[in-house]
This record gives C-alpha cells, structure tokens and sequence, in this order.
C-alpha cells in the first residue's frame, strides 16, 4: 500500500470532501461566516483563504493520498490567519504557535497509523518553519465529524492539561501542552468539517479547548 502526504494547494483542493471544501468556520470570523452562508458562496471563501495563506505563508494542510486515492487531511495557519479562533474563551493562540485547525480521514482508513503521520508530519512542518508549538480547539463531546476536533484522540497523541476554564465542566474549555515531539504518539481517529448550517452555535459544539503541542 503505497501512502504520501502532499501539501495541500489550488490544484488539490478538490480532493478534499465537498463538505469541507464548503466549509469556512475557522478561516472566517462569525460574522463573516454567517455572511458567506446566507450568500452561498463558502466554497469561494475558501478557496481565497487557502490562496492568501499560500501566497503569504506558504501551504497551510496536507492531503493523505493511499495507492493515489485521497482519503484524508488536515489543516493548519498561524494564528493571524484563523479568525474564528479569537471567538473560543480559552484563546488567544500563542504568537509563536501554529493552529491545527481541523482533519479528516476515511472510516476505512483509520487504525492503520495514517492519524499519527499526519501528525507528525505537522510538527517536522511547524519546527522547520520556527515554529515553537501546535495548538488547536478541541470538543471533549464529540459525537460526530464537526470542525473542532475531538480532545481525547487529542490527549490520546500526546497533548496535556495547562490552562482549564471554570466557565466548563470538566474536560470542556481546557488548555493542553505538549513539549516533548515525536517521542510519544499513538493513532489519531478521524474528525471532519460539519455540514454548514447556519443554525450551528458560533463556537461549534464546544466552545474552548485550547491543546498545544510542540
């Protein structure tokens, strides 16, 4: 089985399932968000973020190929470049710290370590560009593919506890770090964007759960 992790661009951004090609909820702030919905035109909102970030700042996720069919991804930016996460009560993402934003992997293909290269190929990215950390929003109620990602497949790579919020219960609204990359990983299931709906809460199904790893 052959697998590789190209950076994502225009060119392969099809490749990624349609309901997150339409997705915008962390490259728009809420409002904005709400606008492109009622517009119907996220899928060219998306399109121009991705096109800035790569202008500016190079590729911003990778796209998971096995034997050339896409069957994952993932996302990240610098903090400057994803708005929404201003609107979560554990922010703000560190300056020195790239947000990962959200990913996806094919049901058939989770439980082979596909999870787990993603990450890692994340960090190596971050740490070439002098990055210090990866930070990213978790939901600790995660039930279904939804753009934040789930926290405990977020502890279950590594991230720890450093910053909780009194505002949620218990493993809602909590900060995570982790400073020591590469040495303990462990498989990471799938997580996805939502379909987009404007009667999603503004901060998605949880609202602050900041997981850094660097």
């Amino acid at each position: 089985m052959g697998r590789r992790l190209v950076p994502l661009t225009l060119d392969n951004l099809p490749d990624l399932p349609k309901r997150c090609r339409a997705c915008v909820f962390w490259e728009l702030d809420p409002v904005s968000g709400e606008a492109a919905l009622r517009a119907s035109r996220p899928e060219l909102e998306k399109e121009a973020w991705i096109s800035a970030v790569l202008l500016e700042w190079g590729s911003c996720g990778r796209v998971v190929y096995v034997d050339d069919v896409p069957v994952g991804f993932v996302l990240y930016a610098p903090p400057a470049y994803v708005p929404r996460s201003t609107a979560f009560p554990t922010s703000p993402v560190a300056a020195d710290a790239v947000q990962l934003m959200t990913a996806w992997l094919m049901p058939g293909y989770q439980g082979q370590g596909l999870g787990r290269v993603m990450v890692q190929t994340v960090a190596k990215d971050v740490l070439r560009r002098g990055f210090k950390a990866i930070e990213a929003f978790g939901d600790s109620r995660w039930k279904e593919p939804v753009c934040v990602l789930p926290a405990d497949h977020l502890l279950a790579v590594g991230f720890k506890t450093v910053r909780p919020h009194p505002r949620y219960p218990p493993g809602c609204g909590w900060s995570f770090v982790r400073r020591s990359p590469g040495r303990r990983t462990s498989s990471w299931p799938w997580t996805g964007c939502s379909e987009p709906s404007r009667r999603s809460p503004p901060y998605g199904r949880c609202e602050g759960l900041t997981v850094v790893k660097a």
